[in-house]
C-alpha cells in the first residue's frame, strides 16, 4: 500500500497526496491515487460473500474467465473474474445460462480504477430460468421440423438485391455494406432499421423481415447486429420471430454477436453466419475471385482442347504413317497380282481338267464304239431278225419265215429257206 507522507509548509497548499479524500477542498484537493487507494481499503474491508445469480456472459481469455452475474429477480448485474488456478478446482463445467451460487470478494483496482469481483468458488443450482425456457422452445421447434436441414433454402449465388435488418447506424450495418461492396461492387441493399435489443427488437424486426419478404426484388434477407452480453441477445431466441423467419419464402441469413453468440435464430434461418462480416463474404461471391476461377477453367479449357488437338493430330500422323494409308496403290496391285496367280492357277486346273476329261470322253468313245454293234456291222457282220427276234439258232428262222437282215448301211428282208443246226 502506498505511505502517503504530509509535508506542508506554513502559507503553502499541501501535496494531493497528502489530503484524504474526506477532507478535500476546491483548495486542497486529493489525487487520484489517494482517491483510489482510499476505495480499496474500504473494499477491502467487505470480505467474501456468497451470492446467488444466472451467467448471462463466460468469455475464456488466456485460461481465465471474464463474466457477468444477473440477479434472476431485477435487471441487476455484476462482473467477476475467475482465474485459471481456481477454474482448474471447479468440479463443474459452466456455462451462458447456469443457475449458480458463488463466493465472491470485491476488487478494486487502483491503477485503472475498475470495480470487479474475484471468485474463488462457484457451483450449479440449475438451469437459469431464462435457459430452461429456451431449451424448452428449443425442443419443441426441432420436434416441429424447423431445425431440419430439408427445409432450409439455398442461397443464390449472386443476389441482385439484398435485404438487410440491422440497427440504424450500428456497426453491423457498416461491415456488411463494406464487405459486400468490396466483394461485388454492383450489389444493392434494401435496409430497414430496427431495433435490436429491447422491448421493441422482435416487434420491429417481424416487420422488417415481411416488409423485405414481400418486396420481389429482394433475393436474400440478412438480419445481422453486433455482438453483446446473451441477456441483450434474447429477441432473436424469440418464438414469434423464428416461426416469421420459418414462414418466409425469401432465404434468411443470421449474423448474431459474434463467433460464441448461438440464439435459435440461427437454427432456424436458412444460413448461419458467425459474424456479420462473415454474412457480408456468404452472401456474395467475390468478383476478384470468380474472376480468377473463371480465368483458370478457360485456361483449363484450352490446355485441355490443346491436348485433344495434340492427341489427335498425332493419330492421325500415326495412320498416314502406315504402309497402307503412305502407299494405298501397293495394297491395290499387290491384290491384282494376287488375283492374276488365282485366274492363272484357276485356267491351268480348268485346262488340265478338260484335258483330262478329253482323254477320257475319247476313252470311253473308244470302249463304247467297241463295243456297239454298229461296229460289228461296220465289221462285216449281220443281223437277221425274224418274227421280230434276232435270230441265233437255224431252228429260229423255219422255212417260208420272212424276216430282214441288218447290215452295215442298212438292212434287207429275206426269207427263210429252213435250216440245221451245227
Amino acid at each position: 500500500m502506498t505511505t502517503f507522507q504530509p509535508a506542508v509548509a506554513d502559507g503553502e497548499q499541501p501535496p494531493a497526496d497528502s489530503v484524504h479524500p474526506r477532507e478535500s477542498s476546491p483548495q486542497a484537493p486529493t489525487s487520484v491515487s489517494r482517491l483510489n487507494e482510499t476505495i480499496r481499503g474500504f473494499v477491502e474491508k467487505w470480505g467474501s460473500v456468497w451470492v446467488e445469480g444466472e451467467i448471462t456472459s463466460w468469455n475464456v481469455r488466456g485460461g481465465n474467465v471474464f463474466g457477468r452475474l444477473k440477479d434472476r429477480g431485477t435487471d441487476a448485474t455484476l462482473s467477476f473474474r475467475l482465474w485459471s488456478s481456481t477454474r482448474s478446482r471447479l468440479t463443474e463445467d459452466m456455462a451462458v445460462g447456469d443457475h449458480v451460487v458463488t463466493c465472491i470478494k470485491p476488487d478494486y483496482f487502483v491503477r485503472s480504477g475498475d470495480f470487479s469481483f474475484t471468485v474463488s468458488a462457484m457451483r450449479h443450482v440449475g438451469l437459469g430460468e431464462q435457459l430452461e425456457k429456451l431449451e424448452r422452445l428449443r425442443a419443441a421447434l426441432r420436434a416441429e421440423g424447423l431445425f431440419d436441414q430439408a427445409r432450409k433454402r439455398p442461397l443464390p449465388f449472386l443476389p441482385h438485391v439484398i435485404g438487410l435488418i440491422t440497427g440504424e447506424r450500428s456497426d453491423a450495418e457498416k461491415d456488411v455494406h463494406r464487405n459486400a461492396e468490396l466483394r461485388w461492387p454492383q450489389v444493392r441493399f434494401r435496409t430497414i432499421h430496427a431495433a435490436v435489443q429491447g422491448d421493441r427488437c422482435v416487434p420491429e424486426t417481424i416487420g422488417a423481415l415481411r416488409r423485405l419478404d414481400a418486396d420481389a426484388d429482394v433475393d436474400v434477407i440478412i438480419i445481422a447486429r453486433g455482438g453483446g452480453d446473451p441477456q441483450t441477445l434474447l429477441g432473436f431466441s424469440d418464438e414469434r420471430l423464428l416461426r416469421a423467419v420459418a414462414a418466409a419464402s425469401t432465404p434468411v441469413v443470421s449474423a448474431i454477436g459474434h463467433e460464441n453468440d448461438h440464439p435459435l435464430l440461427d437454427d432456424v434461418a436458412d444460413l448461419r453466419a458467425s459474424t456479420p462480416t462473415d454474412a457480408a463474404k456468404r452472401v456474395v461471391p467475390d468478383v476478384s475471385e470468380q474472376r480468377a476461377m473463371v480465368a483458370q477453367l478457360r485456361a483449363r479449357l484450352g490446355s485441355r482442347l490443346q491436348q485433344r488437338v495434340a492427341h489427335d493430330i498425332a493419330q492421325l500422323e500415326q495412320l498416314r504413317s502406315r504402309p497402307v494409308l503412305r502407299a494405298p496403290e501397293r495394297g491395290l496391285d499387290e491384290r491384282a497380282a494376287q488375283v492374276a496367280q488365282a485366274i492363272g492357277r484357276g485356267r491351268a486346273a480348268v485346262d488340265r481338267l478338260m484335258a483330262h476329261a478329253d482323254r477320257r470322253s475319247a476313252e470311253l468313245r473308244a470302249t463304247l464304239r467297241a463295243l456297239s454293234p454298229q461296229h460289228t456291222l461296220d465289221r462285216g457282220y449281220a443281223i437277221v431278225q425274224m418274227n421280230d427276234r434276232i435270230v441265233r439258232d437255224p431252228r429260229d428262222a423255219p422255212e417260208g419265215a420272212e424276216g430282214f437282215v441288218r447290215v452295215a448301211n442298212g438292212q434287207f428282208a429275206v426269207r427263210s429257206l429252213g435250216g440245221t443246226a451245227p
